[in-house]
């Protein structure tokens, strides 16, 4: 029969065990926000020629967003997740001589896309920006208006990019996601994941609407900071 004092020194050490290897776990933390570890798809990199679709303009009733936006001539846009340009070049047109559009995208093929897509259309008025995947390195409070058009469920750290997207927004400046609903991974994202994630990047939600495209899949929200 095991003594008491053998015992007692027997539970020490597991305890010292089981501490020591506690230390040395991934650190847990359970107050982080759940946006941050959601599923998310893969950026798309393949033919960038495929956004330009016929009929997307009318589909995605793109003029109605911006006019809910605000973009108008004199304003300033930023293209977040920019792509082809499809959405930066539209912008542009409305905005005119005196306005600016920054097409912001983490793929360099896609910003030399925007680049020759501005020139053989003289647009003048686009500005690229190569980003980081959670930081669109636009210059202090420099826009009106912010679009993501079907990006945000391609980006894995969004309230970090949200936030970090506060410092160039001017004052009443407004913030909209065009997404469809879905797991993350899918190419999509529960309206309600973004609006919990916006929250907790400092925004408030000022609309929601269901008219892109009109199959009640797609939601466009619009933000603003709280």
């Amino acid at each position: 029969m095991l003594k008491p004092r053998v015992i007692a020194l027997a539970l020490s050490i597991f305890l010292q065990n089981f501490l020591l290897a506690s230390a040395q776990s991934p650190a847990q933390t359970p107050d982080a926000p759940p946006g941050e570890q959601r599923k998310t798809s893969e950026p798309y990199t393949g033919d960038l020629s495929v956004f330009d679709s016929p009929g997307r303009e009318d589909r995605l009733q793109i003029h109605r967003v911006m006019d809910i936006l605000g973009i108008a001539p004199g304003k300033s846009v930023a293209d977040i997740g920019a792509g082809s340009g499809w959405f930066t070049v539209r912008a542009a047109r409305r905005l005119g001589g005196s306005g600016l559009v920054y097409a912001v995208d983490i793929n360099a093929e896609a910003i030399r896309y925007v680049d020759e897509r501005a020139r053989k259309e003289q647009l003048q008025n686009v500005k690229t920006i190569l980003s980081l995947a959670d930081n669109p390195l636009l210059p202090a409070s420099s826009v009106d208006a912010v679009l993501l058009l079907k990006t945000y469920h391609e980006v894995a750290r969004p309230v970090v990019l949200l936030q970090n997207l506060r410092a160039a927004l001017r004052p009443g400046a407004k913030v909209g996601v065009i997404d469809r609903n879905g797991n993350g991974e899918n190419h999509g994202v529960g309206r309600d994941v973004v609006i919990r994630e916006a929250k907790q990047a400092g925004y408030k939600l000022l609309e929601q609407f269901d008219f892109v495209k009109g199959d009640k899949m797609d939601y466009f929200l619009v933000f603003m900071e709280e």
